[in-house]
């Protein structure tokens, strides 16, 4: 019976490291889908589903969209190694986030090349949303003039842009059924 005693005692406290680790492991998880989350949505969606309560639809009157891409991106994707790209495209965005901070908008998304910034949501801003968009639109491609492409220096950046204005109507759905 000591024995068996000694193998319960050793079972148990190895059970209880497996847990340990694995609770950790699990606090980690959360924290950082907790952060990604906060990147992706509006602090007040983020702070609505935290605290279990539902997130309606919301409709906007006057919002404008702004999109862009890299012309190109292709030819530069496939001549280049994939830490290339990323660094590319960590750079590129480094530099427009950096110009977003001046003005009242929103980045929703970027995609590969494409980037999406949207102003008059989810703060509405009255007329102002159109401006914002163009002035930053305008600072984006000036900044293209002193970017540099660390792997391909003599390389010249384009940037596609475009713009929409007018009403938008945003759905978030907090359950899935």
């Amino acid at each position: 019976i000591p024995i068996m005693l000694l193998q319960l005692e050793k079972y148990s406290s190895n059970l209880e490291a497996i847990v340990a680790d694995r609770t950790k492991d699990l606090i980690l998880e959360k924290a950082k889908t907790e952060q990604l989350i906060s990147q992706m949505l509006p602090k007040k969606v983020v702070e609505d589903l935290k605290h279990g309560r539902k997130v309606l639809p919301e409709e906007f009157e006057c919002v404008t969209i702004f999109f862009s891409d890299i012309v190109g991106f292709t030819a530069i994707a496939r001549d280049s190694t994939p830490f290339q790209v990323v660094d590319l495209l960590n750079d590129l965005y480094t530099t427009f986030d950096a110009i977003l901070d001046h003005y009242d908008v929103y980045k929703v998304e970027t995609i590969g090349d494409a980037y999406m910034v949207v102003s008059g949501l989810p703060i509405r801003n009255g007329k102002l949303h159109a401006g914002e968009i163009a002035t930053m639109s305008l600072d984006l491609l000036s900044s293209m003039v002193g970017f540099r492409i660390r792997h391909l220096p003599g390389k010249i950046l384009q940037l596609r842009v475009g713009m929409h204005s007018g009403k938008d109507l945003v759905f978030l759905f907090t359950h899935c059924h």
